[in-house]
């Protein structure tokens, strides 16, 4: 059965996209630490990120890069942390997360809730700023 990202990414979920090519996807977390909590995920789906073969998870990591950069762009901050945590969806998947601090990252911190109309602006920001 496919993951709930490989549905995302076959546009059977609706998902606020920030970025694609032919083998990663990047969404924003819907349930997000800050504005522009962004996840990368290959399409390839593969539950555990270490199970991916080594050009795979390199051009994760590469793209996943390349969003940050955006994010930092959209977004200024000290600093895009980077979190594998991989328990939430058996799909391999990276949190790229804004960051001033280190609390900035902690998972037990209260999820924010944006609108619609709010997520589709801080995605379109991010979009925009991805080369």
């Amino acid at each position: 059965m496919a993951s709930v990202f490989t549905k995302i990414i076959n546009g059977e979920i609706p998902c606020y996209k920030v970025a694609e090519d032919d083998r990663y996807f990047a969404f924003l977390d819907i349930n997000p630490l800050k504005a522009g909590h962004t996840l990368v995920v290959p399409k390839q789906e593969t539950d555990y990120v270490f199970n991916l073969d080594d050009e795979n998870l390199a051009g994760l990591i590469i793209f996943s890069k390349r969003v940050a950069a955006g994010i930092k762009t959209a977004f200024p901050c000290n600093r895009i942390g980077i979190a594998i945590l991989g328990l939430e969806v058996p799909h391999a998947h990276v949190h790229l997360v804004p960051m001033d601090s280190m609390e900035d990252i902690n998972f037990k911190n209260p999820k924010l809730k944006f609108t619609p109309e709010e997520f589709r602006r801080i995605a379109e920001k991010i979009s925009k700023n991805f080369h």
